[in-house]
């Protein structure tokens, strides 16, 4: 079960152009010490107004540490990482050993969550990369996302993680314990009314949290279930209490990425189309822009935001983290915003409509559904019976 925490002050950051002046201010701010773990790190315009941050910040005394996945982040160029090193952050690469001519399941198992902590006293957590919104092949209109600004008690489960996992690389890359130990101690004053807890999802301890914080909060449902996700292939046991809570009188609401971004994941989610339809969950594609959101809200009350898609790759392999909050007037802004992008940037899937169209382009989704299943069993040693 999620620990709670009172007191918080969380608040809701929309895509990039919110994020990226909150984080960069924040690191302005710090004093002593700055964590960011993140799965791209982007040579853009927003990548380099983030590391001039983390140069500043480092020149004038702050011990910075930047743990960037070695998949995710492998375009940045040795310059670009040389001039961090070299102005004093430190860098480290998780699983950095990637070779195209190889093919091990460990590999998988990616640094996927996008996580700042400053001087233990702010923290940031959600799915925004460090990469320039409009960054995506044909985009016009930026890429949709959110994160979240965290103040409050919250931080004395957020920078304790942090600090143990660069610690654990640390060790891992250099056989050194120096680096893990935090430079600063946890400020957990009271600043704020929300209530909220921080859950994560790593290989060891935290195999299901995040699917179970989903699940909890599903199956209490009562009237509502909204939830935005770019890579939406869930297994049998999230569908099925998905379809439970609309037989009870649960509206369930579904809003997906609507654009192609990767072709298999995208035909093979289309396979569950007719199964969630049948069911009465109503499912709207969002075609406005690129859709990168992995947030919910369950009865205007309870929201989750963070990096954790509903997907194979999120809930079996990756490192995850998303924060929950049980607070209406959250809730009701996060719900807010989602509406709103349904009603400017989404269509909803008709079912007799979808039907009809399923019934001459069925074999693709159906063939690429088959290989995702294939490839879930493979990679999770044929644990995922869930998936497959």
């Amino acid at each position: 079960m999620p620990r709670f925490y009172q007191g918080n002050n969380i608040e809701l950051l929309r895509s990039g152009e919110e994020y990226f002046p909150a984080l960069v201010a924040a690191c302005d701010a710090a004093n002593s010490e700055i964590h960011l773990q993140t799965y791209i790190f982007a040579e853009d315009l927003s990548g380099r107004s983030v590391a001039d941050a983390l140069m500043r910040a480092a020149r004038r005394g702050v011990s910075v540490h930047l743990l960037i996945d070695g998949f995710g982040s492998k375009e940045l160029s040795a310059k670009f990482l040389q001039n961090l090193q070299g102005a004093g952050v430190r860098v480290f690469k998780y699983r950095p050993d990637i070779s195209p001519w190889t093919l091990q399941r460990e590999r998988l198992r990616r640094l996927h969550h996008k996580i700042a902590v400053m001087d233990a006293r702010v923290a940031f957590v959600g799915g925004i990369n460090v990469i320039d919104d409009m960054v995506t092949p044909g985009q016009v209109p930026p890429r949709y996302d959110y994160a979240v600004k965290i103040e409050g008690p919250l931080l004395a489960q957020i920078h304790p993680m942090v600090t143990r996992l660069w610690g654990l690389v640390a060790w891992t890359q250099l056989r050194s314990h120096k680096l893990s130990s935090p430079a600063v101690s946890v400020r957990a004053e009271v600043c704020g009314t929300h209530r909220a807890a921080f859950v994560i999802r790593s290989n060891v301890r935290h195999r299901k949290d995040i699917e179970n914080a989903y699940l909890e909060a599903m199956r209490n449902a009562r009237w509502e279930i909204l939830i935005a996700n770019a890579y939406f292939f869930p297994g049998k046991n999230f569908r099925h209490t998905m379809i439970e809570a609309t037989a009870r009188g649960v509206r369930v609401i579904l809003l997906l990425q609507g654009r192609v971004e990767y072709l298999l994941l995208y035909y093979a989610s289309r396979a569950l189309y007719r199964q969630f339809l049948d069911a009465g969950i109503e499912i709207y594609e969002y075609r406005h822009g690129f859709l990168h959101a992995k947030v919910a809200v369950i009865d205007g009350h309870w929201a989750t935001v963070g990096s954790s898609n509903i997907d194979p790759m999120s809930l079996l392999l990756a490192r995850e983290a998303n924060i929950l909050v049980e607070d209406t007037g959250f809730a009701r802004g996060l719900r807010s915003s989602l509406e709103h992008a349904i009603e400017i940037g989404a269509e909803q899937v008709q079912g007799m409509e979808w039907w009809a169209r399923w019934l001459s382009t069925r074999f693709l989704p159906w063939f690429c559904y088959q290989i995702v299943r294939f490839l879930t069993g493979w990679s999770s040693y044929g644990r995922a019976r869930d998936f497959t």
